[in-house]
């Protein structure tokens, strides 16, 4: 496993880490969660992201019950929840004082934990203060119930006023961005906060490198049945897929495919996960699993990235022709 320092914070977490958003609670039980929790950790996975609306904390529970019952060194791990949407009172969601004082530690009650290591604002507020989320995560990092805080789904106007406001008022600024980035998904990460990784070194934590799916090939010939996108909850998704910009995508996928079985020999979701590696700015990519195989054929994609050589990088460029301008700078390409 690769260790990557997060943004210009001492942290250092795995290239891949792993996630419980849509599984844990919704698809797999805790029986299987475990199992693919261990096959992360024993691949050398240290960073587990998490969210308190995510199953609505059922995943949080989950996920402390399975760390506490395999008995992990918690100094060991890297573990993360995220604030926004707690319940369905008035207060119980957003990023005000309070919400993000009992969230927390809502949050910690569920995961058995003392602290996270890692705190993120779910989605910026637009009926908060940033000004007040800056001092409400300052004081949780104060009190000792998360160590760095960061932000997901921010614009990079917000980061940087979120930023400016903790410079001015001798306040913890946000060391980590949780944005969308797969090759299907890219402005934000390449372009929109480009000024803040040279300003702030700014750390990013991505999450959908597949991008539900697509880019592992799976729906290059349909939807198969009982798959995500089958499911009526997914209705969205489906439509996006079916539309001219989602078969698009597709055909970047059927293109794609080749260079990955006969070049890399290697899974296309293998390749989109290594494709993500590859950015210089990303501190780890965060990916999801509902079997123990899945995890184990993802951690392969770090090998695949060491592989993806400057050529590989400009012909998946030529196939992909989304990149924003400017282009990003690729580690090692």
């Amino acid at each position: 496993m690769e260790y990557r320092h997060l943004g210009r914070s001492g942290l250092k977490v795995s290239a891949l880490s792993f996630g419980s958003w849509v599984t844990f609670g919704d698809q797999i039980d805790e029986d299987r969660a475990r199992a693919c929790m261990t096959a992360a950790y024993d691949a050398g996975v240290n960073f587990f992201d998490n969210a308190e609306a995510y199953a609505s904390g059922q995943a949080e529970v989950m996920m402390g019950n399975i760390i506490r019952s395999e008995g992990w060194t918690r100094s060991d791990l890297v573990v993360s929840t995220k604030i926004f949407w707690g319940g369905s009172g008035p207060n119980d969601r957003g990023l005000s004082r309070k919400h993000i004082v009992e969230g927390t530690r809502a949050s910690l009650q569920r995961l058995q934990m003392d602290y996270v290591d890692l705190i993120f604002c779910h989605r910026p507020d637009p009926e908060t203060p940033i000004e007040e989320t800056v001092r409400a995560m300052n004081h949780v990092i104060d009190r000792g119930w998360a160590f760095y805080w960061g932000t997901s789904e921010w614009s990079a106007e917000q980061i940087r006023q979120a930023y400016e406001i903790a410079q001015r008022e001798h306040l913890i600024p946000p060391v980590m961005e949780q944005p969308q980035y797969n090759m299907t998904h890219r402005q934000k990460v390449e372009r929109d906060y480009q000024p803040l990784y040279r300003d702030f070194d700014l750390g990013l934590t991505t999450w959908s490198p597949l991008a539900s799916g697509i880019l592992t090939g799976k729906y290059n010939d349909g939807i198969p049945e009982g798959s995500r996108l089958d499911l009526d909850k997914y209705a969205g998704l489906r439509k996006r897929l079916k539309s001219e910009e989602g078969q698009r995508q597709v055909e970047a996928v059927r293109q794609l495919t080749p260079i990955a079985e006969n070049e890399l020999d290697c899974t296309m979701a293998q390749l989109a996960l290594a494709w993500c590696l590859k950015n210089e700015h990303v501190s780890t990519v965060i990916t999801g699993a509902s079997r123990p195989e899945q995890v184990h054929e993802n951690m392969k994609a770090l090998e695949v990235a060491e592989r993806l050589s400057p050529e590989h990088m400009a012909r998946i460029e030529d196939i992909l022709d989304n990149a924003p301008a400017p282009a990003t700078n690729w580690r090692n390409a």
